[in-house]
Parts: structure tokens; sequence; C-alpha cells
């Protein structure tokens, strides 16, 4: 529900989004997701959505249509510029590739030539069967790598300068930056911002423009303080 609420919005904005990878859930759904989003700037609105969402509402897969509570964790990563000292070995990678499998839809292609890159020191796994060739896909995994340990790095530079241990958020209760209540009763509320609308359609078709809006400029009111 959130990826098609993203892919709503890159489409309003006429931004150009490419969906590199979705793994299904155990039993329904999607357990992870991964999007490439191109345009002016693209990261500097989207870096509002990254933290915790949580979503509540009558669950499709469930046969009694109970109420649900999920969490996603969005992370939100810049495109690493080649610039960067930060450097992968070759020695450091392996590289797997498979026949995609799982649906499709319409934001993307299925493929023979999926890939699969895992970072040995890290663990990091990034995977990518959305073009055709197994180059091109090598390539998107390869820039979906790099940002993430662009990322990692970033993280223990400020850890070490601040002296403190980083810690990563869990998807769960206390974290949500944003929920988005269908059942009993309709909102969508930041709770950074305090931001809210009824309008619950609205919002999962893409119109999340005024959430990433406030967002930013409670952002710059900071700065100035």
């Amino acid at each position: 529900m959130l990826m098609r609420m993203y892919l709503r919005w890159t489409e309003r904005r006429k931004y150009h989004a490419d969906v590199l990878d979705v793994s299904p859930g155990d039993e329904a759904g999607i357990k992870s997701a991964t999007i490439e989003i191109k345009g002016n700037f693209a990261y500097g609105n989207l870096k509002s959505e990254h933290g915790v969402h949580r979503l509540v509402r009558l669950s499709p897969f469930d046969a009694d249509h109970a109420r649900h509570t999920s969490f996603v964790l969005i992370e939100v990563l810049p495109e690493a510029e080649e610039k960067s000292d930060l450097q992968i070995s070759p020695d450091d990678i392996r590289i797997d590739t498979f026949r995609s499998s799982g649906p499709g839809g319409q934001h993307m292609q299925k493929t023979s030539s999926a890939v699969r890159i895992t970072h040995v020191p890290t663990g990091l796994i990034v995977t990518c069967q959305s073009e055709r060739s197994q180059h091109q896909n090598k390539e998107s995994a390869l820039r979906v790598l790099y940002a993430r340990l662009l990322e990692l790095d970033i993280e223990k530079r400020e850890a070490e300068k601040a002296k403190i241990k980083g810690k990563r958020i869990d998807a769960g209760w206390g974290n949500q930056i944003r929920s988005y209540v269908l059942h009993p009763y309709k909102m969508v509320k930041d709770h950074r911002t305090e931001y809210e609308t009824s309008n619950t359609a609205a919002i999962l078709d893409g119109g999340i423009d005024e959430f990433i809006n406030t967002y930013l400029r409670s952002k710059v009111g900071e700065d100035k303080s």
C-alpha cells in the first residue's frame, strides 16, 4: 500500500521511478522493496519520509477481516557520487544470479537475469531484477550497495564525532514518524509536526506533498533557532 503511495507521488511529480526489487512476504503482501526515484530535488523531498510508518487497517489478507497494525521502515538514500573516497573491493562482494520470481506488475519487468550482491564485511545484501540484462541489474544493485555503504560510513563518522554508539531504528511501537489509521476512523498524522488529515484516500493515492512541505518547513525553523 505504501509502495503504491510513493509510486503515485512520483507520477504526480513527473519523476521517474524504477522498482529494482520486490520480495514477497512469507504469507502475503510485500516483505521489502527497493525503488529508484529520479527527478529534481527528489532526495531533498523524500528524506522527510525516512523513518518508521505505522498502518492500521482491516487486513485484506485475514479471513476474519480483523484489524491489524503493521510497521514499515522507509530508508531514503541519495545516489552516491563517484568522487567519494569510499571504495568497494571486488574481493569483498559475492555476486549471485537467479531467475526472477514473484509478481511484477506494471512497474516491473520480469527477467531471468536477476542479480544478488552480498557485501561480505558488512553482511549487506542488495538484489535487482527490474532490468532485462544481467549487466544492467548488476549496475543498479552496485549503485544501491554503494549508497548503503556510504550511509553506514556517514553514520559511523557522526557516531564517532558525538562519542556515542549509533542506534538503529526498530520498526515497532514508539518509533513511528507517521500513522495511517484506516479503521475504526480515518486519519493520517505525522508525529513530528502534528500535521494530520482525515482524507486518507488522497494521501494513499500519492498526495503527500503537504506532509513533506510541513516537515521541511519545521526543519528550516530549527536551523534558524
